[in-house]
């Protein structure tokens, strides 16, 4: 899922079917970027066996700008900062 904004979304949540802090921390990040006007997507580390391998013990995984933000939780007053900067 692409959220409007910017040609790049600036954010980036890796997340997998059925998790319950992806569900949580997506509420954050879909706040936080339609109160800024960012463009965020959302990958299924689940279709894509490199990102599974990589990923999958820390999901969700938030990148800002291709960078890791952070994982599992999302605060939204840190991922506004670092979107404001």
């Amino acid at each position: 899922m692409t959220q409007p904004g910017p040609a790049q979304p600036r954010v980036t949540v890796l997340t997998k079917p059925g998790c319950g802090l992806c569900e949580k921390a997506m509420v954050v990040i879909e706040e936080v970027c339609t109160d800024l006007g960012v463009g965020w997507t959302e990958i299924d580390i689940t279709k894509d066996e490199d990102l599974f391998a990589k990923w999958w013990e820390q999901i969700p995984v938030t990148l800002v700008d291709g960078v890791q933000h952070t994982f599992w939780r999302v605060d939204p007053d840190r991922l506004r900062a670092a979107l404001t900067r």
